[in-house]
């Protein structure tokens, strides 16, 4: 099979094609071929970094992707050979990522996929989706589970709307029934925002922002999705409701963020750090289930239409959209392994 590998911390000139064995899967796992591969800025973080090449000495990189199980390991009863799945966290702790032929993950991490929904958006939804879930569902009050009109009654703030994480946090807030408002910087990345399903948008370029957003929602927003603490914590406490949530992904923007004393805690503010990668599986699992619900329920399309532009390479083309995505692609980049996608 072909696979992309890298086995030194580099720009992506380190990553280069070669010739595998087909895996076997193990215990408790199952082989994936995979039909996408979905980049993350966390895939090319870890390939400059390089921690995982010190680990396993060869690494393929990207955590995400979709495609059919072709085989499973002693012990394995779902999912089954034949089966559509997306996939998530293939390379955590693990050498072995979606940029190659075929895959072999924990079985818990390749999630049957309802049968009207494409290899396209189901490459997508690991890191995004997932991490969106966990940023909706930290407030003290709950919902600490996502269902259609869980949200009900209930404003959510998603900073950089027009973003992978940011779209999902739109989608699934929508679907949850929440009052979506997101900030942007542009006015492509407000109609992006809109077609995701955001009710209102708010350019931070142009608008005073905190006036806009408390006249949009006088009495401060419930929730709020944040991608750049730096220089939002300010913004976020001017506009935060009592008791409300501001969940954080990234570091966009500066590694130091500034959290004003007083008028934090005299809202009662809850600011909660996310990482997928150490959350936990309780809410890991939470994730799976309430996603796929939502792709049930059509509340996670991708394309320009609904939100997120697509940008498609090849396998031989990894580099590139390591490259796309380090480079700031408006959208999703995702990678043909099969040849078959679009």
């Amino acid at each position: 099979m072909r696979s992309i590998v890298y086995s030194r911390a580099g720009d992506s000139s380190v990553l280069h094609v070669v010739e595998r064995s087909i895996p076997q899967p193990g215990p408790g796992e199952v082989r994936v071929r995979v039909a996408v591969s979905g980049v993350n800025p966390t895939d090319w973080k870890a390939r400059r970094t390089g921690t995982a090449a010190t680990a396993f000495g060869e690494v393929t990189p990207n955590q995400d992707g979709a495609g059919v199980v072709d085989a499973v390991g002693d012990g394995v009863d779902a999912p089954s050979v034949g089966e559509r799945v997306w996939i998530y966290l293939a390379q955590h702790e693990r050498p072995t990522g979606t940029a190659q032929e075929y895959t072999v993950v924990p079985a818990a991490r390749a999630v049957p996929l309802p049968e009207d929904i494409g290899f396209d958006v189901a490459a997508g939804l690991g890191v995004p989706a997932m991490t969106a879930h966990r940023a909706l569902t930290i407030h003290e009050d709950g919902p600490e589970r996502l269902s259609a009109g869980a949200l009900a009654g209930r404003t959510v703030l998603v900073a950089g709307g027009a973003g992978a994480v940011g779209h999902a946090a739109i989608q699934l807030a929508r679907w949850a029934g929440a009052t979506v408002i997101a900030t942007v910087s542009s006015d492509q990345k407000a109609t992006l925002a809109r077609d995701a399903g955001a009710h209102q948008t708010v350019n931070y370029r142009r608008e005073d922002t905190a006036r806009r957003i408390l006249e949009i929602a006088p009495g401060g927003v419930e929730q709020i999705v944040e991608v750049s603490p730096a220089h939002n914590f300010a913004l976020d406490t001017d506009v935060i409701a009592n008791h409300g949530s501001i969940a954080y992904y990234a570091d966009n923007g500066g590694d130091e963020a500034i959290i004003p004393v007083v008028p934090t805690f005299a809202k009662n503010i809850r600011f909660q750090g996310l990482l997928m990668y150490t959350v936990g599986e309780r809410a890991l699992t939470a994730a799976v289930e309430d996603i796929t619900a939502a792709l049930r329920d059509g509340a996670l399309p991708v394309g320009e239409d609904a939100g997120l532009p697509l940008t498609w390479f090849g396998l031989d083309d990894t580099a590139a959209a390591h490259d796309a995505v380090e480079n700031g692609a408006i959208g999703k980049v995702l990678i043909d392994v099969s040849g078959d996608n679009h």
